[in-house]
């Protein structure tokens, strides 16, 4: 390899390391562990991505008009450990939330739990990445 084909090999392994680093981020960073919430409603899609699997439901308000929201949830990969895959939850089941919402305070939250319409909870969310110790991680007892 010439001098400028290493540097180009150094230059892409650079960005794709600081794309990565970037696009993952600790609990902390994005969530407020002092606004817990409970979200109820249908879901209307399922992000199976990494970093993060997303879950969008579609929650009605007690005026009666109803929001989207968007539940991060672990990595996929991890997910399944759990025994959680693409078909565990899919659009149109009705669904229970237990998280924490996003500091923007946009309609965005991590899914701690999320329980299913035959009463199974499902443990979504991510250790050791400054999320609170709620006794919702299985592996934290």
């Amino acid at each position: 390899m010439n001098r400028i084909q290493v540097f180009t090999a150094a230059a892409l392994l650079a960005a794709a390391s600081a794309y990565q680093a970037v696009a993952h981020h600790a609990f902390s960073a994005e969530f407020d562990p002092n606004r817990p919430l409970v979200l109820k409603g249908p879901v209307t899609r399922v992000e199976w991505v990494n970093p993060h699997a997303w879950i969008h439901l579609e929650v009605t308000k007690e005026d009666g008009s109803t929001e989207q929201w968007a539940v991060e949830g672990g990595t996929p990969n991890t997910l399944l450990r759990r025994g959680i895959n693409r078909n565990s939850i899919k659009p149109g089941i009705y669904i229970i939330v237990d998280g924490y919402q996003s500091k923007d305070r946009t309609n965005r939250a991590n899914g701690r739990n999320i329980t299913l319409a035959d009463g199974r909870k499902l443990f979504m969310g991510s250790s050791g990445t400054g999320a609170p110790k709620d006794g919702a991680d299985p592996t934290e007892r």
